[in-house]
């Protein structure tokens, strides 16, 4: 099993989060899915996409995304999620994010 959680910044604001409630049910549903499949070690539609992110994508809607890094091999940090139309913007803030988790680790914040 794997362990997926949320990233959290400074000021305990959670951009997954806030991502996630914009959704209408359907696709909360997709994407809830999605983040089970992950949770059952399953990560066959996902690529990474660079600086220590990865991508799911899914194939439904507006091709919706997922973005996450992986700390160690059994937790999972979701960092946003997106559309293809907004994707390289997407991938740039996951990866500032991710950065910053890696930072913050090291500091032991």
């Amino acid at each position: 099993m794997t362990n997926v959680v949320e990233y959290e910044d400074e000021n305990g604001k959670h951009p997954f989060s806030k991502w996630f409630s914009s959704l209408d049910v359907q696709a909360a549903l997709k994407i809830r899915t999605a983040i089970s499949r992950m949770e059952s070690s399953n990560f066959s539609n996902v690529k990474p996409v660079g600086q220590g992110v990865s991508e799911y994508k899914l194939t439904f809607g507006p091709g919706y995304r997922i973005y996450f890094g992986k700390d160690g091999e059994r937790l999972v940090i979701l960092l946003g999620g997106g559309t293809k139309k907004r994707q390289n913007r997407d991938i740039e803030n996951a990866q500032l994010l991710w950065k910053t988790y890696k930072q913050r680790k090291r500091k032991g914040e």
